[in-house]
């Protein structure tokens, strides 16, 4: 059952990625609630042109995870030394390396895997089209955080777009527009994620630098 305790403002200041899942199976009914509370979210003009796809099926996530891997190497992974030695307050810590890493390198791990897919959108120019999915992305991690399931929301399997769409028999014209791997918690809590505070990053009437 879900944790019905926890109040709505505490899961969305307690619901950071966990990138660090067990392996341990996830009932259907709980995927499917889930996604109905997913659903329930936002959709620009309510027209839901949107599928959902769990993937379960070992050989499926082996081939993505492959791809997945790529992307992790080119982007963050061939800059090991680089990233775990700065300094640099804005860039990525250590822990968040070391969770992404070892997240690209147990992904298939994960029990569940969901995308959310956008029909209709490959041959759009709108860079914002359908970004109200993203909403409703959220409002599926949070019901996982309920039922007590952590999540974290991805895209670097991406450079393969095409041959993802192809295995998981997705029309020409969608998009996926994210992976979200689904697992009960192997470790970490859940826990506020560390965030610049509001007076740096809120601005009254417009956007102003430091003089």
């Amino acid at each position: 059952m879900p944790n019905d305790e926890v109040p709505l403002l505490e899961a969305l200041h307690t619901t950071p990625a966990r990138r660090y899942l067990s392996t341990e199976p996830i009932s259907d009914d709980i995927v499917r609630a889930i996604l109905d509370a997913a659903i329930r979210g936002p959709s620009g003009g309510n027209r839901q042109g949107w599928a959902w796809i769990v993937v379960r099926d070992a050989e499926v996530k082996k081939q993505i995870a492959g791809w997945y891997r790529e992307g992790w190497e080119s982007s963050y992974g061939s800059r090991r030394e680089e990233i775990l030695n700065s300094d640099d307050p804005n860039g990525m810590s250590a822990a968040s390396f070391r969770a992404a890493d070892h997240l690209a390198n147990h992904l298939e791990e994960a029990p569940v895997w969901i995308f959310p897919v956008l029909l209709g959108a490959a041959a759009s120019k709108n860079p914002r089209l359908g970004s109200s999915i993203y909403g409703a992305v959220q409002q599926l991690m949070l019901a996982a955080r309920a039922y007590g399931v952590g999540s974290t929301l991805t895209t670097l399997y991406m450079g393969h777009e095409k041959d993802v769409r192809e295995l998981l028999g997705l029309p020409e014209d969608a998009l996926t527009m994210a992976l979200i791997p689904l697992g009960y918690p192997a470790r970490g809590k859940w826990s506020q994620p560390k965030r610049r505070p509001l007076d740096e990053v809120v601005f009254s009437e417009r956007y102003r630098t430091e003089s």
